[in-house]
């Protein structure tokens, strides 16, 4: 592979790929033969190499174990209809990336070496990627803070990993959610945009209280009175209104969602008006009781659409009607996969082909 980065190279010996049932995988169960890892100090990355995947070797005071100074990305190879590997929206999700670091206070990865430690993982571990509908080849980049120090201060050092991961499907059925109108996911000047680890821990005891009342998630609000919608979940939200896919505005306290910007230009080659706006729980209630909500689905990397089959407001259940192939949510999927695989044109250069 050409690159001006120097990247030390050392292959696992024997692939343990024949120990996975690909028609049985789940979400983030297995991981590939191999590994990326760069070291950075003072601001210079170096020491890039491409190993067998291994366990890390951290000193207990580590910042980021402390302080939470780690900042992720989530990103998605596919095998297309030619054979071909294809990875969807690298310049995206590395501009996300740098500002997820940016806000963390932590170095950014040069588009060189975010693109290449990428496309060498993927190539080289290419066999975890099969022609099974469903399935993909998650990729995880990720940087922690690895500075040995307790004090609290910015760290000076960090590692830069990527590892990957075959799946499939994130959610198997419709979901069941509730509007939380007592935890918020982030505030106003907080990391809300940023992809920390924080933001995912602080949300897991209201999604776990949740879970014990029936629900399979929750729809995030930004905890004013009025109850304005965010995202739901892990996921940004999206409802079909008047046939009107609507979604809330993007905000310093909402992801800006790699799959949110591609099904938004997707609705539109679809033919149908999009609308970017504040939406509240009050009015997605009248709206219900109006018959006028045809819709309602979390997009994401991970989950890519779920389908939302009931939304609890204030302890009151709100049916939608079941999915079929001329709803909206089904149609863009449709789509947005056969960019992906290749059977149709991609025509906004999404996919970075090996």
């Amino acid at each position: 592979m050409e690159t001006t980065i120097q990247i030390a190279i050392k292959r696992k010996k024997e692939s343990r790929i024949n120990e996975v049932d690909f028609n049985q995988l789940g979400f983030g169960n297995e991981v590939t033969d191999h590994m990326f890892i760069a070291d950075c100090k003072h601001g210079i990355w170096d020491n890039a190499r491409l190993i067998p995947f291994s366990n890390l070797s951290l000193a207990p005071t580590a910042l980021a174990l402390h302080y939470g100074q780690t900042v992720f990305e989530g990103m998605k190879a596919f095998r297309m209809v030619d054979g071909k590997i294809s990875i969807f929206r690298m310049d995206k999700h590395h501009k996300r990336f740098n500002n997820s670091l940016s806000r963390m206070c932590m170095p950014a990865i040069p588009y060189e070496l975010f693109s290449e430690s990428i496309k060498l993982l993927v190539s080289t571990d290419e066999a975890w990627i099969k022609d099974i509908r469903g399935t993909s080849l998650y990729i995880r980049p990720f940087v922690l803070a690895t500075e040995e120090r307790l004090g609290v201060k910015v760290s000076s050092e960090y590692k830069f990993i990527v590892i990957a991961a075959p799946v499939g499907d994130y959610y198997n059925k419709p979901l069941k959610v509730k509007i939380e109108d007592k935890y918020t996911r982030a505030a106003k000047g907080g990391t809300g945009t940023a992809k920390c680890g924080g933001n995912y821990g602080g949300s897991l005891y209201p999604a776990y209280l949740a879970n014990q009342q029936g629900f399979d998630q929750i729809i995030w609000t930004d905890g004013s009175e009025e109850l304005y919608i965010e995202e739901s979940g892990t996921m940004n939200i999206m409802f079909v209104i008047d046939n009107i896919v609507t979604t809330p505005s993007l905000s310093e306290t909402i992801l800006d969602g790699v799959t949110r910007d591609s099904i938004l230009k997707l609705a539109a080659d679809l033919g149908y008006k999009i609308a970017e706006r504040k939406i509240s729980a009050y009015e997605l209630t009248s709206k219900f009781e109006q018959g006028r909500v045809q819709e309602a689905f979390g997009v994401g990397t991970a989950a890519v659409t779920s389908p939302i089959a009931c939304i609890n407001i204030k302890g009151i259940d709100y049916q939608l009607s079941k999915y079929t192939e001329k709803s909206f949510m089904k149609k863009a999927l449709k789509l947005l996969e056969e960019i992906r695989l290749g059977s149709k044109e991609d025509k906004y250069e999404w996919n970075t082909v090996l």
